[in-house]
């Protein structure tokens, strides 16, 4: 009987029947609705605050990186093929940019689209390695060759691994 009284006082609730004075039980699925809305609010604005940190990391980090490099924004701006205004949302932390678009200033700034990718929490970082490094920093190939090479040699790793449960 209690159940049937808490299903009807979620019912009204849901469906906007309950009055002011209508007594909800605290205890009941009501206060766990609730519970469950407060929940997911709080997960959505940590995710929020999430994208927001990442932009102001990334934008932060590309304005170093153009400082360092000594290249003003408006070359930068010009090399990567965006627009002047957009690239200082970037670095201000007001936008978020793309793959295409992380991919593009990296070639402005001449550094791999790598590094950028997992700055902006686009790709998981990996550990060093000789090889990679040597592929990365060559600049007599294109991003795109550079990240093929980078696939085969990662596939070709993957392979040659021996797990725990090969030994026995």
């Amino acid at each position: 009987m209690k159940r049937e009284k808490d299903e009807a006082s979620v019912d009204a609730v849901v469906d906007g029947r309950a009055e002011s004075g209508d007594h909800v039980s605290e205890d009941g699925p009501t206060a766990m609705a609730v519970d469950a809305v407060e929940a997911v609010e709080a997960v959505a604005t940590a995710a929020q605050d999430a994208v927001t940190n990442a932009a102001q990391d990334i934008g932060a980090f590309i304005r170093s990186q153009r400082v360092a490099a000594k290249v003003s924004l408006r070359q930068l701006a010009e090399r990567a093929g965006v627009s002047n205004p957009y690239l200082s949302q970037i670095e201000r932390g007001l936008r978020k940019p793309s793959a295409d678009v992380l991919a593009q200033i990296a070639k402005g700034l001449r550094v791999s689209a790598e590094v950028l990718y997992v700055r902006a929490g686009i790709l998981e970082e990996r550990p060093a390695s000789p090889v990679r490094d040597a592929l990365i920093a060559d600049d007599s190939i294109n991003e795109r060759q550079k990240q093929m090479l980078l696939e085969i040699y990662e596939s070709f790793r993957k392979e040659n691994s021996i797990s725990p449960t090969d030994h026995e």
